[in-house]
């Protein structure tokens, strides 16, 4: 489900009452392929609802390389929210999804193996609440920017 924070807010207490383990992650999932996929059902495995902190179209322009993204934020929560261990989709429009980790206060943090615990963003929110940070190692030669450069090859 694509949903505004505010509305998120209110489900995970609900989530909580009922002792639900929260999944976080984010990213900009700009263009979804089998890494993606493998990453975000491992995450959800981790408990019993994932949801995925998307970057809006600014965001995106911000952190990545020009021409991106591909793909609208529109599409892409689409997408996201088309696979099924993907319980909740909400947009962040900052550069990090601190603010949102913030207010949601998932049980479970999860990231890519590319990153450590320490550079997570958000990982002393969790980690302070008595929750856990994870990582996920990545799909070997699977990642949006090798697409991206394959593509043009063509």
């Amino acid at each position: 489900m694509i949903i505004k924070i505010n509305e998120l807010k209110s489900i995970c207490l609900v989530l909580k009452s009922d002792s639900k383990k929260i999944v976080f992650t984010n990213g900009c999932f700009d263009i979804i392929h089998v890494g993606h996929v493998d990453y975000l059902r491992k995450a959800r495995d981790l408990g019993d609802v994932l949801i995925v902190g998307l970057n809006t179209d600014n965001s995106v322009r911000r952190i990545k390389e020009a021409g991106r993204p591909v793909n609208n934020e529109n599409d892409r929560a689409v997408v996201l929210d088309s696979l099924k261990f993907v319980d909740y989709v909400v947009f962040f429009d900052e550069d990090t999804p601190y603010n949102l980790i913030k207010e949601i206060q998932p049980d479970i943090l999860v990231k890519g193996g590319d990153y450590t615990i320490e550079t997570i963003v958000g990982s002393d929110i969790v980690l302070g609440n008595g929750g856990n940070v994870i990582t996920i190692p990545l799909t070997e030669g699977k990642s949006t920017s090798g697409l991206i450069e394959k593509i043009r090859l063509l």
